[in-house]
């Protein structure tokens, strides 16, 4: 249950903690006077989105805290699954900067805001008078079977399983579609992987090529160069060779004299024979030089093709096109493996529907039994609530495909009167009808769940008299299982409350706050008179107050 709740810089809220009690807990104050605000306040601390335009100072940032006493360890699951440490007296913690920015905590441990919501909805159920509107939707109708029928595991299952089905015919597709267009595409591929498969490129050769073409080209050029330099080394008159022996002969005649000669000497000798080497390789390459015309246009055809394949392909290399051979090769070995495995995903497909039709005729037949427990009790409760005619009734159909949910399409049917047939719930209820009708719903969905908390947000729309009262005494029922919040604006709901919380505005300063507080006994007196005769009540008012309070 919610112990305390704490609100600091929201709205007209400067700083308000309010602490509540279990039972049933009665809010109540004039219209405009802050209820929604401390509601709007809790919310933040559910998850809902935050806005700073609704801070009260701008210059500072808000802070909603929420307490909460778990008397069990049935929300444990939840709180591992968020890898959240459980304490039975747990902390829900909203922080919204001037800037916008939002931060939560649980157990001062920050979380995401899915987290926060996904924890939140499992303390606190808000039911508000705009919410009647959900008994009218399908899967809300569909929820109430499903609770009663307390099979969440299987559902949970079932669920999961046909999200993978949904993947799974999602990739199909997917590949369906590839092989598909590969497949309008496979000749043209096959010509392109055959054509670079028989150019047999290599990653490397295209350089060596250009290299050789290079020297065939200028053969003549190159033969020319190296005679001249073999005959300034060795064959002419003034040839380096020679020069350089001659030198050697003068330094031999005086190298006897000094011994650095003698060293200098050996370097010149040693010169010249590396200078001998290097002519005769120069001879040797000369030799080699010729100018082949068939090789000359053997290389270029080959490189012509290679410039060829990458102008077409659009690259610049022969790797470029060995990755591009690469590619085609498993486009095309694909489209050969493609059909064993959109085979191979057609019969995990149909394994999957398979089990699921089996589970949803099992979740099926679950509801059915649910729905005479659901009819029965909402009837009772109705009955209750001074709607003595009044009944449900659930039409459940077999669909031939399968949701989210099972193959169940659920359409609730209802009835004020005797003699007058049922048809959907929306159509014919009114205000006030609708107002009972979901909270004899919410009551038996409250036996059936581990919701600690619940929030009627002034759901007495359309109501009055004794039927109010026959409204308060189911919500007084419901609260002796669980807290129950209510906002409510009848004396006959006020007066049932364990607890009774006064919400009102003070202006200061030129500035107006909204406050809370809880009233004593005979505040109560007071506060449920006005609200059954307005401000001053008299005396018959007062009395009677006193007669509703007990």
């Amino acid at each position: 249950m919610l112990q305390k709740l704490s609100i600091r810089n929201y709205a007209l809220i400067d700083t308000l903690e309010i602490d509540f009690n279990k039972g049933l807990n009665i809010i109540t104050g004039e219209t405009g006077a802050g209820k929604s605000i401390i509601l709007g306040a809790l919310s933040l601390i559910l998850g809902q989105r935050a806005e700073s335009k609704y801070f009260f100072n701008q210059e500072k940032k808000c802070v909603i805290e929420g307490s909460f006493l778990l008397a069990d360890e049935l929300l444990k699951p939840l709180f591992d699954g968020s890898d959240l440490d459980f304490q039975a007296e747990t902390l829900l913690r909203r922080e919204i900067a001037i800037d916008g920015k939002s931060r939560a905590f649980i157990n001062d441990t920050p979380v995401n805001l899915g987290t926060l919501k996904l924890i939140g909805e499992n303390l606190i159920a808000i039911h508000s008078q705009h919410a009647t509107q959900e008994i009218s939707n399908t899967d809300f109708q569909l929820l109430i079977l499903d609770a009663l029928a307390n099979h969440q595991l299987l559902l949970k299952n079932y669920k999961q399983e046909f999200k993978q089905l949904k993947q799974v015919e999602q990739q199909l597709k997917d590949l369906q579609q590839k092989t598909d267009e590969a497949k309008n595409k496979q000749d043209y591929e096959q010509f392109l992987f055959n054509e670079l498969e028989q150019a047999a490129l290599k990653d490397g050769e295209q350089e060596e090529l250009e290299q050789e073409l290079e020297k065939l080209t200028h053969a003549e050029s190159i033969k020319r160069s190296l005679l001249a330099g073999v005959s300034l080394i060795s064959e002419s008159e003034t040839a380096a060779i020679n020069l350089l022996k001659e030198a050697s002969s003068q330094l031999n005649t005086v190298e006897k004299f000094d011994p650095a000669i003698a060293e200098l000497n050996e370097r010149l000798k040693s010169a010249l024979i590396e200078l001998k080497d290097i002519a005769a390789e120069i001879t040797a390459i000369e030799e080699n030089t010729e100018h082949n015309a068939q090789r000359l246009e053997t290389i270029q055809e080959r490189l012509d093709l290679f410039y060829n394949l990458q102008q077409k392909h659009r690259v610049s290399s022969n790797a470029e096109l060995l990755a591009i051979q690469e590619q085609l090769s498993e486009n095309l070995n694909a489209i050969l493996n493609s059909d064993e495995q959109l085979e191979k995903l057609q019969k995990e497909i149909d394994i999957l529907k398979a089990n699921l039709f089996k589970q949803a005729s099992e979740l099926d037949a679950n509801r059915r039994k649910a729905m005479a427990t659901v009819e029965k009790e909402v009837g009772t409760a109705l009955k209750q609530m001074s709607m003595p005619n009044a009944a449900i009734s659930f039409n459940l159909a077999k669909q031939t495909q399968l949701n989210s949910n099972g193959f169940n399409e659920v359409q609730l049917l209802f009835t004020a009167n005797a003699g007058q047939q049922a048809a959907p719930v929306g159509k014919v209820a009114s205000g006030g009808e609708l107002s009972r009708l979901m909270l004899a719903v919410k009551a038996l969905l409250a036996k059936h769940t581990s919701l600690p908390t619940l929030i009627f947000d002034e759901i007495d729309t359309g109501i009055s008299g004794e039927t109010a009262l026959r409204v308060g005494e189911v919500i007084d029922d419901l609260a002796k299982n669980m807290q129950i919040m209510a906002i409510t604006h009848l004396p006959q709901i006020a007066a049932k409350g364990n607890s009774h919380y006064f919400v009102y505005k003070h202006e200061k300063d030129d500035k107006t706050t909204t406050g809370i507080k809880k009233l004593a006994k005979d505040e109560r007196v007071s506060a449920i008179a006005e609200m059954l005769s307005g401000k001053n009540p008299g005396a018959s008012a007062l009395q009677n107050a006193k007669e509703l309070l007990g």
